[in-house]
């Protein structure tokens, strides 16, 4: 999910580029192509080098918060896209018709562009679906629904969990912080009327819990339920795995600035959408849930040091009113999207380790269904030792996405280059102008990791309680 008001060491993936209403194209013979315009609602951007290839790379970008300014992007900004166009790659990417939650509209309009491609510029020998943060989803979903357009796929970051799964695990925090923290407030969890002031009521309970060691405990726990990381700012080390203070803290940054905006505020454009709220707790055991988080050794001390009985609030929570869904709205966010891991074609897929927007925990989702359909042959996953969303250095994007190149060209994985150690080395020889990030130099950090299973999965066409 891309939000560009948040914070800068956050979310990398925010652009401008030019739109005009209606397409304008600069072709001249040897000469590169700029194509620009809008289709309906959704501006579009299609970029082809003098010397094209026959790849064409189509970019799915991030989530833009409600109302904010929408332009398209034929790829990340910087350079990675610098490298595609002087690699001889087309790149191609539509605005969407729509903020917030746009993958119906985002799904549409890519294949739009798609078509449009191949009637201004020319067929491309293969097309790489590629994308970042709701990009990833709407990437997956678009080789799910389209496989036989697509050679191959690239989520980024992806909210590969799906749609149901990602808005429930919002939920859960939602329902813990207010059960908690805020049982008699007027919060809202769902069926929002005023985004605006519901999230500025989310802050100021937050900011209240926040200044007791109480607050900090449960706050704790609201974190564990979701899987937030205990590691905020790339320029940083990440704390110890035993420094539980430190590491509480740190998800209190991912609670404050980024997630509680889409559990309390932005939550209302979905349902907008959805036509009601999509989102359940029914028969959900959070002592269980708990228990399958890797923080819940944190929790314990934490609600031990603050003079708490975690098992009270577990009662408490377990206890409470429960919320249902809105069949409707529910069967709408199943198809805007959900996956069932029917993969036809090569899927590399990419994610930090400490992503607290979408939690690394989505590649576990994504695998298991992938598994249960027989198309584990068809997926690879790679993880950058990082903090941040999409924090990947253009240099560990393009490692990648050569990985994948190859794959298409000799129609099998190449394991070894899949190993962090290659990577890392792949990455160090792109230079230093490609690996930085917010205009600092990283290490390329590719590690070996498996991420813990999705709190609370669901796969396409999964019952959903009434």
């Amino acid at each position: 999910m891309r939000v560009r008001t948040l914070v800068a060491l956050v979310v990398l993936v925010a652009a401008c580029s030019q739109q005009s209403a209606n397409p304008v194209a600069h072709p001249t013979s040897a000469a590169p192509q700029t194509v620009t315009g809008s289709l309906g609602a959704a501006a579009y951007e299609i970029d082809v080098p003098a010397q094209w290839n026959g790849t064409l790379f189509l970019w799915s970008h991030g989530y833009v918060a409600p109302g904010s300014p929408n332009n398209a992007q034929a790829a990340p900004p910087g350079e990675a896209r610098t490298w595609l166009l002087g690699h001889d790659y087309a790149i191609a990417g539509s605005a969407y018709s729509s903020t917030g939650w746009a993958i119906e509209d985002a799904l549409t309009d890519q294949m739009a562009l798609l078509d449009l491609f191949s009637q201004r510029v020319g067929k491309p020998q293969r097309v790489i679906a590629w994308g970042a943060s709701l990009g990833g989803i709407i990437t997956a979903g678009l080789v799910q629904l389209h496989p036989d357009r697509f050679a191959a796929g690239m989520p980024l970051c992806g909210v590969l969990a799906g749609g149901i799964a990602t808005w429930n695990s919002e939920l859960d925090a939602a329902y813990a912080f207010k059960t908690l923290l805020g049982p008699g407030s007027a919060l809202q969890l769902v069926h929002i009327t005023n985004a605006d002031a519901n999230q500025q009521l989310a802050r100021d309970l937050f900011t209240s819990a926040a200044s007791t060691r109480q607050g900090q405990a449960r706050l704790a726990l609201v974190a564990a339920l979701i899987d937030l990381p205990g590691w905020f700012d790339p320029r940083q080390p990440e704390p110890a795995a035993t420094d539980y203070a430190a590491r509480a803290a740190e998800q209190r940054k991912w609670e404050s600035m980024v997630d509680f905006n889409f559990a309390f505020g932005y939550r209302k454009e979905l349902e907008d959408r959805a036509g009601g709220n999509p989102s359940w707790n029914i028969g959900v055991d959070y002592n269980a849930l708990l228990a399958t988080s890797p923080d819940r050794a944190a929790v314990v001390a934490l609600y031990a040091s603050a003079g708490l009985s975690l098992a009270r609030d577990l009662r408490t929570l377990n206890g409470g009113a429960r919320i249902k869904a809105d069949p409707a709205a529910a069967a709408y966010l199943d198809i805007n999207v959900s996956f069932d891991g029917n993969v036809g074609v090569p899927v590399l897929s990419m994610h930090t380790t400490g992503d607290g927007l979408v939690i690394p925990a989505n590649e576990s989702a994504y695998a298991q269904v992938v598994r249960t359909a027989g198309k584990s042959e068809m997926l690879r996953q790679v993880f950058v030792h990082r903090a941040g969303h999409c924090a990947f250095a253009p240099a560990e994007t393009v490692s990648a996405l050569q990985v994948l190149l190859n794959r298409l060209d000799t129609g099998r994985w190449d394991e070894a280059a899949l190993q962090p150690a290659a990577l890392n080395a792949a990455a160090q020889s792109q230079g230093d102008a490609m690996n930085q990030i917010f205009g600092f130099s990283l290490t390329p950090s590719f590690i070996d990791y498996a991420p813990p299973p999705y709190p609370r999965p669901h796969a396409r066409g999964s019952p959903i309680p009434t």
